[in-house]
Formats: structure tokens, sequence, C-alpha cells
């Protein structure tokens, strides 16, 4: 055996990044621990993602950040795409519960 020198950049580990979306809080499902949208274009499962939602009664948004977990559909119908929370106060909990 012998020893060689490898171009190290083909081991470099890139991280994916991360999307932020706003939605109003009448386009999405609250669930227990995530929401349920409808998206126009697909995303992959795994992907990131920082959510804003604007309220109608509540003048502030809502960021929520989360993982993708699911992405159905098609083109022409639009993507129904599952989100899980990562990390979210009780106190956000609580305003996304008052939009169910």
């Amino acid at each position: 055996m012998s020893a060689r020198k490898i171009d190290a950049s083909a081991f470099t580990k890139t991280s994916p990044s991360t999307q932020c979306l706003t939605l109003p809080a009448s386009a999405v499902r609250v669930r227990k621990n995530g929401i349920e949208f409808r998206h126009s274009k697909p995303m992959e499962p795994w992907t990131e993602m920082i959510l804003a939602l604007e309220g109608p009664a509540d003048p502030g948004k809502i960021e929520c950040q989360g993982v993708i977990v699911a992405c159905d559909g098609d083109r022409r119908q639009g993507y129904t795409i599952s989100m899980l929370f990562t990390n979210l106060s009780p106190q956000t909990r609580a305003r996304l519960l008052a939009y169910s």
C-alpha cells in the first residue's frame, strides 16, 4: 500500500439551507405537534423551515421552527406539506392553538 494525497473537498459536509415562508393563519391546519398547509411547490422531507404565521386578530406574526416530514400531491392540484415543530415555547403553542 502506498499513501497518497486525496482531494479533501470530496469530504466536505454541506448543511441544508433553512427555508422561510410566510402564510396567513387561515391557510394552515394546526395539529398537536405541527401544522399542515398547501403550497404550490414541493418541499423535500427533512428540510428545516421557519414559518411565519399572520393571524387575523393578532397584530404580530408567530414564528415557528420545524422540519418538513411529508409532502404529498402534484403540481396541478398543489402539495400538502406536513411540518413537525422542533422548538416551540408554551406561549407560542397557546397562540397557535387559538387559530385552530
